[in-house]
């Protein structure tokens, strides 16, 4: 009797740890939410006042390691919480671990279309780790909102 209770003891205990390691990580679920809250900010606001609010990293569109961030169609970073030595930069040229060109990949998809997801290689500014993200966006003229979900 002594060994059930402990196996079931352990067993909730693991559980509840993985339940709190879920939960320091958003949803796409989430990430979508988050996107559709900037964008309906940015339009009752203005950009000036969104984007300051879109880097602050103790802001409201930063959960976890969720966060805004906001681009244009030419490339260039317009708002970052939680990396804002990017904002101003054009980010054309930057690519992932594989290779692989994440802005123009990105801007390909929104001329296409006004939403979707793509999934890359990028440093999660949480673990300081190179993650799978998938990042949902958003166009709104000529910028988008994206957050993304490391894997």
């Amino acid at each position: 009797m002594k060994k059930l209770s402990a196996l079931i003891a352990i067993f909730v205990l693991a559980v509840g740890v993985h339940a709190a390691l879920a939960a320091e990580k958003g949803t796409k679920e989430e990430a979508v939410a988050m996107v559709k809250k900037a964008v309906a900010y940015l339009k009752a606001n203005g950009r000036e006042k969104a984007f300051k609010e879109f880097d602050n990293p103790h802001g409201q569109f930063v959960d976890r390691d969720l966060y805004v961030f906001v681009g244009d169609m030419a490339g260039r970073c317009l708002a970052h919480a939680t990396m804002p030595q990017l904002v101003g930069k054009n980010m054309m040229e930057v690519q992932d671990p594989e290779g692989r060109f994440i802005t123009k990949e990105r801007l390909k998809m929104l001329q296409t279309k006004n939403s979707g997801w793509q999934t890359y290689k990028y440093l999660n500014p949480k673990t300081k780790k190179v993650e799978t993200k998938s990042t949902y966006m958003e166009r709104v003229g000529d910028l988008y909102i994206g957050v993304g979900v490391y894997q």
